[in-house]
């Protein structure tokens, strides 16, 4: 190993373990730590030893948090010029702001700046990994492939496919969704870090026909993901059960369609009942919980006890989405304070530790990645980020009464942002910094 591709990084070590397995989560904590990172790779996590980079040069980033890179397992980045667009909710609030800003992203250009923003805003917020939307145009794809390609990120990333229930200009049809989002695949799907999700809205602006077809090209490419919404809203679910009046509910649209299967992300999955979070867990889905955006537009209360599911086969799976730009903050850890606050609203828990492990080892289960990404073990990339919890005047002096560095992170989610981002690493190359770092 030579000094001019290792590096290493020496301060407080924070990540969890292991996949949940029913067991409540648990993190790990290396007060004096050290990652030593070579081509794009972690070679060692552990207790600072000098020996582990005799020929590596360190950043000595004391006093900091060292964390895998956060995932964000549902975002929109066409909706980033959009976020906190005033006093709707769901449905209006699609017709009003979304179907026009999205209309804009046929053009290439436009598509390609705005990615660039969303991207910055990802790395700059820690965020090193993301399942994304694009809009019904292949353009928008095209765009942020090429964006997440450039920065290295792991991206999943999708056309979304709509042919009903929505502006003319933003229509697409079952034959030609098929057939755009497989040139989409072809083009895109394990390229660099790249994975490719069939992307159909939400069943109301999908035809059966058009969900048949989601299927059909699910069946030629089984290592894709599929990513859509589902019960996030009192007024969606009713008129998806007057859509699919023969639907025993929401999620069993998606299920008579053969579209609930392993790989599947279904967003927000808030007004279920237990047969539909039983059904989730046995076809080992995802669910992306979104509680900033549930809260932003009166969606609902996530039932996080009910989530924590288990079946013979499988643990549920469970991450969670910033869902910019229903969503008001890019910052996956400051989307974790809202979660405990709506599990506080429920009378339930969601430790600091918990918090840790959705977005970070959690999130990566999720999407399926945990072999590659999540924490801070060698073999996994080297998608790291670090923060600093004397930042700025407020959460230094909370960090200064916090017991350990799992309550300094707890205090972050709460009181945090962008400004406690010190770094961002992605495959071990520094893609953001606050400032400079020592070097020795």
């Amino acid at each position: 190993m030579s000094a001019v591709n290792a590096i290493a990084i020496r301060g407080t070590l924070l990540d969890c373990p292991a996949v949940l397995a029913g067991a409540p989560a648990s993190a790990r904590v290396v007060d004096d730590g050290l990652v030593v990172i070579a081509d794009g790779l972690i070679t060692y996590a552990g207790a600072y030893d000098v020996r582990r980079h005799a020929h590596a040069r360190c950043m000595d980033l004391r006093g900091k948090l060292i964390l895998p890179g956060l995932v964000d397992v549902h975002t929109h980045f066409a909706q980033t010029e959009m976020i906190a667009a005033y006093g709707e909710q769901l449905l209006d609030w699609l017709e009003k702001y979304t179907f026009p800003t999205e209309s804009e992203f046929a053009d290439f250009d436009h598509a390609t700046r705005v990615a660039k923003l969303f991207v910055s805003e990802l790395i700059r917020n820690g965020t090193t990994t993301a399942a994304v939307y694009g809009t019904v145009h292949p353009a928008s794809v095209d765009a942020i492939a090429h964006v997440g390609i450039e920065q290295g990120m792991q991206l999943i990333i999708g056309k979304v496919m709509m042919d009903r229930n929505c502006p003319q200009q933003l229509r697409d049809t079952a034959e030609s969704a098929y057939v755009e989002s497989k040139v989409l695949i072809e083009r895109w799907h394990h390229v660099e870090r790249l994975g490719y999700a069939i992307t159909p809205r939400f069943a109301p602006t999908s035809s059966e026909a058009q969900l048949d077809a989601a299927a059909a090209l699910w069946d030629e490419f089984p290592d894709v993901y599929l990513q859509t919404h589902v019960a996030e809203n009192e007024a969606e679910v009713r008129w998806v059960r007057e859509l699919f009046p023969q639907a025993r509910s929401y999620l069993d649209v998606y299920a008579r369609h053969n579209l609930l299967r392993p790989r599947t992300v279904l967003g927000h999955c808030i007004h279920m009942d237990s047969r539909d979070r039983d059904a989730l867990c046995n076809a080992d889905a995802t669910i992306a919980y979104c509680p900033s955006s549930n809260s932003f537009l009166g969606s609902g209360l996530f039932d996080l006890d009910a989530a924590r599911r288990t079946s013979p086969a499988s643990v549920q799976r469970l991450g969670i989405g910033t869902d910019v730009g229903a969503g008001t903050s890019f910052s996956v850890f400051r989307t974790l304070g809202e979660a405990y606050k709506v599990a506080q609203l429920r009378g339930q828990s969601c430790t600091p530790a918990e918090m840790l492990y959705h977005a970070t080892l959690g999130g990566a289960h999720s999407l399926h990645l945990e072999d590659k990404i999540g924490s801070l073990v060698a073999g996994k990339y080297a998608d790291i980020v670090v923060l600093d919890p004397h930042a700025t005047p407020l959460s230094s002096a909370r960090a200064a009464r916090c017991a350990d560095p799992l309550e300094q992170w707890f205090a972050l989610c709460m009181i945090g942002d962008d400004r406690h981002v010190s770094e961002t690493y992605i495959r071990g190359q520094l893609a953001h910094a606050t400032a400079d770092v020592s070097v020795s």
